[in-house]
């Protein structure tokens, strides 16, 4: 073999090796044991874990990171001092962070760290703990690592803690050491600032000793039902203890969640061929409220189903709706929701959390990098159940999101929606992205691709994506297969930049018996386009133009007629039809307002 030869080998060799690494999916994997033990009286708790870290990556591991969220709720954190100098602070945190008194700090020490028995040195910097391995975790092997940590719940600011404005006990989201995910972009040891979360997949075996009056709900089966009761079985009363202990067992989750209060009512119902449902919410609720948490439950398992059936089979045994932390956030098999809410509110945000299992906790996306494929997500399919469970009886469930999202892009304040979810320049703009723009994102595809691609892609992606990490192309690359079609375009003008949808009826010129129709593009957004044209004698005749970058086009439906593709970088597009202008009474592109065009007003001409 000469040099030459030799060294085209050598490249096509390592090329070959590179699309194989680029393709080959991997994720780590941990396991946790723990026993804790809690202080209702000063709300601190202490522990030991044992974390089995199972390296599944190509690459030897020197350090490992743990999330400390708690500390973010002390004076001078990342949170608090984010939440004071942000032109629109989050409400709910305001200054709250600063004003904390010292014995409310929220806060996570880790008292000894070892890897395989050996001691190991680990500093901390806010909320994340950086560990210097003793020796490397190698490329398909596991280390176990043994903790002894302490903690103290702050108040409930943000999303977990103690003694909520409805005066729950404790909502302990994020309260344990929590193992950073590394994945193929490397390590994800953001800072708690604001938002959100990523986790390791595993399995959860958790011991929780509390007082015994306090009921518990959260993630995961309960494995001593008749020694704890608290509906949940017949408790044995024969022990001399003012003291229970709880055992849990949660197979492949990423993260656990428990809410406990003295003073909770605790209901099951049983979702047909699927989970039992579990709700906790205070027995000393107003009456209306408390006829609410009753009338959530048969709407709860409609919702599960729904989901179920139009995404993928809820895959757990169990379910718990509580009531707790600071308005609604979505946990593994399970939700804490704010309880004191009208009826409509309390549907709603069940039915948003509730999606959150399917589109952030069974596809867990890394909500820090994409917030919008877990928020956009849930936003758009639960207002389409809330239409339907609340009887709103409106053809256009979405609009409210295209009207924020419209607002925002014409504001000059909107961020891409690649933007990390803590780097927003205002809160305003990263809900608008995240929940509106990240819904009209399937209302989008949805248009593009048509009704029946768009339902087949959603269940295509769980069904390839389910208990994984999947990313913006892996989704859009479900939609490629399940329709045919090239949508790179689509997910990178949409997401990645602020470009616009706006096309416009520029002329409609009058050829004897023929019409000319001249469209424009102004808005950098490329889309296909509907055109319908309205005779005067009230016939309509409809047509469909793909994008050439497409590469195909959705199913035409009834008379619709289809023409040529549209190039991008043309800024008209022309077409002729055999009708004379006299008897056109109007042109309209998207008729239907189902592309998110920020100019309306440009979409329709009306001949005299």
């Amino acid at each position: 073999m000469n040099t030459k030869t030799y060294l085209l080998f050598l490249l096509t060799s390592f090329l070959g090796l590179s699309a194989q690494n680029n393709f080959e999916y991997w994720q780590q994997h941990v396991d946790y044991t723990m026993d804790v033990t809690m202080d209702v009286s000063s709300s601190a708790y202490n522990g030991t874990q044992q974390l089995v870290y199972s390296n599944n990556s190509p690459e030897d591991l020197n350090v490992v990171f743990y999330h400390l969220y708690y500390n973010a709720f002390q004076p001078g954190s990342e949170m608090d001092v984010r939440s004071i100098t942000i032109s629109d602070p989050d409400s709910r945190v305001d200054d709250r962070i600063s004003r904390l008194k010292k014995e409310d700090y929220g806060f996570m020490n880790v008292l000894s760290l070892n890897q395989n028995n050996v001691p190991v040195d680990f500093s901390v910097a806010g909320t994340i703990l950086e560990v210097q391995l003793n020796a490397p975790i190698k490329s398909g092997e596991s280390a176990v690592f043994d903790m002894i940590f302490e903690g103290q719940v702050p108040p409930v600011i943000r999303r977990a803690g103690k003694n909520s404005e409805e005066n729950v006990a404790l909502s302990m989201a994020q309260w344990y050491p929590k193992m950073a995910e590394y994945d193929f972009e490397g390590w994800h040891a953001d800072p708690y600032i604001s938002r959100e979360f990523h986790g390791v997949w595993g399995d959860f075996d958790i011991k929780l000793t509390i007082d015994k009056n306090y009921t518990v709900g959260g993630t995961g089966y309960l494995q001593n039902p008749d020694e704890v009761g608290h509906g949940y079985g017949q408790q044995i009363s024969n022990k001399q203890t003012n003291v229970l202990t709880w055992h849990f067992i949660a197979p492949n989750v990423h993260d656990f969640t428990w809410a406990a209060d003295p003073d909770f009512t605790h209901d099951t119902l049983q979702v047909p061929s699927g989970p039992l449902l579990h709700f906790l919410y205070k027995t000393s609720l107003n009456e209306k409220y408390k006829k609410n948490w009753k009338a959530l439950q048969p709407m709860a398992s409609e919702i599960i189903q729904h989901y179920s059936n139009t995404v993928g089979k809820y895959p757990y045994k169990q379910y718990s709706i509580i009531q707790g932390g600071d308005g609604g956030m979505e946990y593994g098999m399970c939700t804490l929701i704010t309880g004191e809410r009208p009826f409509k509110s309390l549907v709603g945000v069940t039915a948003h959390e509730i999606g959150h299992t399917w589109f952030q906790f069974l596809l867990a996306s890394n909500e820090s990098r994409h917030p919008w494929l877990d928020e956009g997500f849930a936003e758009y399919t639960c207002t389409f159940i809330e239409n339907d469970l609340l009887g709103k009886e409106t053809n256009d469930p979405l609009r409210n999101s295209y009207n924020r999202y419209i607002s925002l892009a014409l504001s000059g304040k909107e961020q891409p929606m690649s933007t990390h979810a803590d780097r927003y320049m205002y809160n305003r703009s990263y809900s608008t992205s995240a929940y509106r723009k990240g819904a009209l994102l399937l209302a989008q595809l949805k248009y593009i691709i048509g009704e029946k691609d768009f339902e087949a892609t959603l269940k295509r992606y769980f069904k390839d994506w389910a208990f994984k990490h999947p990313t913006p192309n892996d989704f859009i690359r479900c939609a490629e297969k399940t329709s045919g079609m090239e949508l790179e375009w689509f997910l990178t003008d949409w997401t990645q930049t602020v470009n616009t949808i706006d096309y416009a009826v520029k002329k409609v010129s009058l050829l004897g018996s023929e019409t000319e129709i001249t469209l424009e593009r102004i808005g950098l957004m490329p889309m296909p386009v509907e055109v319908e044209v309205v005779l005067r004698d009230g016939k309509k005749l409809n047509y469909y133009i793909p994008l050439q970058m497409m590469r195909g086009e959705k199913p035409t439906e009834g008379s619709v007629r289809l023409l040529g593709d549209w190039a991008w970088a043309y800024p008209v597009y022309r077409f002729k039809i055999g009708v004379a202008g006299s008897e056109i009474k109007t042109v309209t592109i998207d008729n239907k307002n189902e592309t998110a065009d920020v100019n309306k007003e440009n979409n329709q001409k009306t001949l005299l």
